[in-house]
């Protein structure tokens, strides 16, 4: 069941109504309702999953009250390992197994070796690294004494399974979401309305800006021997726009639904391609990976504590663990190590913390400094975004090495119908819109509050009048469903 689909939005009519006008009186009914709504919506899915999430769900809430009531030290650390342990040996078996065996194949055939790797048909269950990272937390936070077990196991599972955040995060943590969870929830109009608007910024970004780049993006990479430099560039920037406006457009509307039931999720993107260096863009990227890696590894392999030479290496192993979590191909791991790459000269130079606020906070216009640093910050992004795009390392290389060829300064290929150019035009009013609300939560959060009440809904209709042109027949799922 898709954000984009009638499917999702009858579900939604539904929930929302027996929530706030069925079980509104109790909050043990509430939070029932969302549970086996939310278990609907993942077995809508793939029904057989379902197991998995209730296992996991359930050894997270055991091993965290076992944690907490062991009375020495040692006891406490072997139920810690042994939801580590479980948790990720799903993980690494539905994930990775198959990239690990072909990888020892290759590997030994580079030794003269020939072996015929054992290799299984695995599906990916949905969402797995997103509600695995949610059970980690938890029980990580217990053992610190950060948290104490939560001992209602009803609201526990929502904190793992609500329905918004399910597939593709934000990754929630217990400290923020589960207090909402057991506390009484009211119907509020204005939260309500906003978590609508925001759905619809969600939904123009995902429909509007992702499918319609993916639609360019696709037939370049996939025929990238065909075209020029500065159309392979133009694939990239395709797919730079594809990337964010699905992500970010997930995002938006798992956010804004969640609004509509009472409850604020973890913000997951900031304006990101409005950052002025590598270390701001990836404290605006996917905010929720970025801060679990942060503090349930980066902090843990001693942080920033160290010399350089302990920062360069913890920099370098939270980067490309957080390719390799993106998905089981050389590819990712590369981009992860690529983006350590840009971002190590302004670690050497103590430098990644000097843009913490918004690029030309109260005025319209950057000065030249921050645009600079937004030019090349986009620039490199997009050249590391052809590694997470590309099927293999080869194909990447042999990509960008035709961007840097003499076919760079070549027109680009744009079709007879102009396509490309109305998408271009339609990117480009994105990044206004954009533009004009960084500095709030979701870019038209408060956009047009100041205008004539005729203006700011015709604005609203433009939007929906876009939706309607732009709504594809076929469901389209969204990018990160794979990860």
């Amino acid at each position: 069941m898709l954000f984009n689909s009638l499917n999702f939005f009858i579900f939604l009519i539904l929930i929302f109504f027996l929530y706030w006008f069925v079980t509104n009186k109790s909050l043990k009914l509430q939070n029932l309702l969302l549970l086996v709504s939310s278990y609907y919506f993942y077995a809508c899915w793939d029904w057989r999953f379902l197991f998995l999430l209730a296992f996991s769900t359930g050894l997270d809430f055991y091993t965290g009250l076992k944690i907490a009531n062991a009375p020495q030290k040692q006891q406490k650390k072997m139920w810690l390992w042994i939801s580590i342990g479980i948790n990720l040996g799903f993980l690494g078996f539905f994930k990775y197994y198959n990239f690990f065996i072909n990888s020892f194949a290759d590997a030994m055939a580079q030794l003269g070796m020939h072996i015929d790797p054992f290799t299984l048909s695995v599906i990916l269950p949905v969402g797995i690294s997103f509600y695995t990272f949610h059970g980690l937390s938890y029980v990580i936070d217990i053992y610190y004494d950060r948290i104490k077990p939560e001992t209602n196991f009803i609201a526990y599972s929502v904190f793992v399974s609500f329905f918004p955040l399910l597939v593709a995060g934000p990754i929630e943590r217990a400290t923020h979401l589960l207090p909402q969870v057991k506390k009484q929830r009211h119907f509020n109009y204005l939260q309500a309305v906003d978590g609508l608007r925001q759905i619809l910024w969600g939904l123009f970004k995902k429909v509007v800006i992702a499918d319609n780049c993916a639609e360019h993006a696709n037939t370049i990479f996939n025929n990238y021997t065909d075209y020029s430099g500065s159309s392979l560039f133009l694939g990239a920037l395709f797919f730079t726009f594809q990337i964010y406006g699905d992500f970010s457009g997930y995002s938006d509307i798992a956010l804004g639904t969640a609004r509509l039931f009472g409850i604020e999720l973890l913000k997951n993107f900031s304006f990101p391609y409005f950052s002025r260096d590598i270390a701001e863009f990836w404290r605006r990227w996917h905010i929720s990976l970025s801060n679990w890696f942060r503090d349930y590894l980066y902090i843990p392999l001693g942080g920033s504590k160290g010399g350089k030479g302990m920062q360069v290496r913890n920099t370098f192993i939270i980067f490309i663990v957080s390719g390799f979590w993106h998905g089981a191909n050389w590819t990712f791991i590369f981009w992860g190590a690529l983006n350590a790459v840009y971002f190590l000269p302004l670690l050497l130079l103590d430098k990644n913390r000097s843009n913490m606020g918004v690029a030309a906070e109260g005025r319209f216009l950057p000065n030249l400094r921050e645009l600079w640093g937004i030019s090349t910050t986009f620039i490199l992004t997009v050249l590391a975004w052809i590694f997470f795009r590309a099927e293999s390392l080869t194909k990447a290389f042999a990509y960008i090495e035709e961007i840097f060829s003499k076919s760079f300064f070549q027109m680009p290929a744009i079709s007879a119908n102009k396509g490309e150019l109305i998408s271009l035009a339609l990117v480009a009013f994105f990044m206004l819109i954009e533009w004009l609300g960084r500095e709030k939560k979701y870019a038209i959060e408060k956009l047009g509050f100041s205008w004539p009440k005729p203006l700011r809904w015709s604005f609203y209709a433009l939007l929906i009048f876009t939706l309607g042109m732009y709504m594809q027949t076929n469901e389209t799922p969204f990018i990160y469903f794979q990860f």
